[in-house]
């Protein structure tokens, strides 16, 4: 059961760091398309949430609560690590690369300013008040 949680965390952990990453890039490409939904205030606002969590933790130096959690499922108390799936070695490697820490915390905060920045070359609409 706890690999299964596990899993299922790392799914979630996948799906956060493919709706940061592909966020960005479809706003990109819908300012360039003329999509209406990029301008979206709630998704631009949770885009932008999301990913100014991810640069403040780097920049604090605190490890991912996902991360952790997956860990401490995938860990028994004996102290080793239960074997992963087929799909979760997979998504694993995607996810976690090794570099130094301070690469990690620079394209964070790079990503972090390039969403920021985004809001002033495609700005979302203002609520509509009624």
């Amino acid at each position: 059961m706890r690999v299964v949680l596990a899993d299922a965390i790392l799914l979630i952990h996948f799906l956060f760091v493919l709706f940061v990453l592909s966020g960005l890039v479809l706003t990109w490409i819908g300012a360039w398309r003329g999509w209406s939904w990029i301008r979206n205030r709630g998704f631009r606002l949770a885009h932008l949430a999301a990913i100014v969590f991810v640069a403040c933790e780097s920049l604090l130096g605190i490890v991912c609560p996902l991360t952790e959690w997956e860990h401490a499922l995938r860990t028994s108390s004996s102290g080793t690590v239960a074997e992963k799936s087929f799909m979760a070695q997979w998504v694993h490697q995607l996810l976690f690369f090794s570099a130094p820490e301070w690469v990690f915390t620079v394209l964070h905060v790079a990503f972090a300013l390039a969403v920021a920045a985004t809001w002033w070359f495609a700005p979302p609409q203002k609520s509509k008040r009624r």
